[in-house]
């Protein structure tokens, strides 16, 4: 049996061929590391507010706020209200639901910058079009991102289609019918969802260089979405003096 040196055993290692998530992330088995982390920093964030008093108030977006406490545009999305658990177990679900399709098929590194940018994205919205002096919690935005993002990843599936087709069908109603849901997050962060799945689902696999590809439009993507919500937060502003 021969012997090998380590730095000779790297050097080979690192010449055999990386495998691949279906859209070009680097494939790593086990269980979805990034998006039981979104959860679990959820579900942390939620015990901290139960026992930091006031905590809350300082994570809830309040759009005339952040331009002077831009923290609260993805703080927001990591807290939820107090007076219903209801409102954490069911975002959780679904990013649970989503992120355990989405991660495996886009790999770690596009998996949270979808997040990312459908988190912000729903912060945008909330700028755009909620009143200045409202206040805005929870993950809805991210969700609703990726729940777009499944269209895009799933859009040749018609019999997935049509199931995912009736329940946004519904949670848009129940945005408009039911009291304390944020629709315009809802709709930024489905927007900013779409957009990123589909720089990283849309560059075809033949594509020599789709990753870098996808790196660039996403980082442009994530330029602009900044751009935006800088612009909005000083448009929306309350004069402090």
């Amino acid at each position: 049996m021969g012997v090998h040196c380590v730095d000779c055993v790297a050097q080979a290692n690192k010449n055999l061929p990386q495998q691949k998530t279906q859209f070009g992330g680097r494939a790593r088995s086990g269980a979805p590391v990034v998006t039981y982390t979104f959860i679990g920093l959820n579900v942390l964030v939620y015990l901290l507010q139960w026992i930091i008093p006031g905590f809350t108030n300082q994570l809830v977006l309040a759009p005339a706020l952040a331009a002077y406490e831009p923290w609260r545009l993805i703080t927001s999305a990591f807290a939820h209200s107090t007076s219903s658990f209801l409102h954490l177990a069911m975002n959780m679900y679904g990013v649970y639901i989503f992120g355990t399709m989405l991660e495996p098929r886009m790999g770690r590194l596009r998996f949270t910058w979808l997040y990312l940018l459908s988190a912000f994205g729903g912060s945008l919205g909330v700028l755009l079009l909620s009143d200045p002096l409202s206040a805005t919690l929870g993950a809805s935005g991210a969700l609703a991102g990726l729940f777009l993002a499944t269209f895009v990843v799933f859009r040749s599936n018609k019999q997935a289609l049509r199931s995912m087709g009736i329940i946004l069908a519904l949670n848009v109603a129940l945005g408009f019918v039911i009291s304390g849901i944020s629709w315009q997050g809802h709709l930024g962060g489905a927007i900013l969802g779409i957009l990123g799945a589909c720089c990283i689902v849309l560059i075809p696999r033949s594509n020599p260089q789709r990753a870098r590809t996808q790196i660039l439009l996403l980082t442009a993507l994530s330029i602009a979405l900044l751009a935006a919500v800088y612009i909005s937060t000083q448009a929306v502003k309350w004069p402090l003096g």
